[in-house]
């Protein structure tokens, strides 16, 4: 049996997540990776719907931690098609 591990959908919607709960929680780019530690294009990467590489789950903890959601919320976002 092979498995399919092809992850482009789900980590299109996690980029997108991260870039709703940024917005909703009013943060700019360069505010949220300011807080993060981080710099601005490497956030940039992560909101990239077409990001080449995931990210770690520390950052997901981090992310989730400074935009006051719990790290499931980021991954069970669906883009409305």
């Amino acid at each position: 049996m092979e498995l399919d591990f092809d992850f482009s959908e789900r980590m299109e919607n996690l980029s997108y997540a991260i870039g709703y709960y940024r917005k909703k929680k009013g943060y700019s780019q360069e505010q949220l990776a300011e807080i993060l530690g981080i710099s601005r294009q490497h956030l940039a990467s992560v909101e990239a719907p077409g990001m080449s590489h995931g990210l770690s789950l520390e950052l997901l903890f981090k992310i989730a931690v400074a935009l006051d959601v719990e790290p499931y919320q980021l991954l069970k976002f669906r883009l409305e098609k």
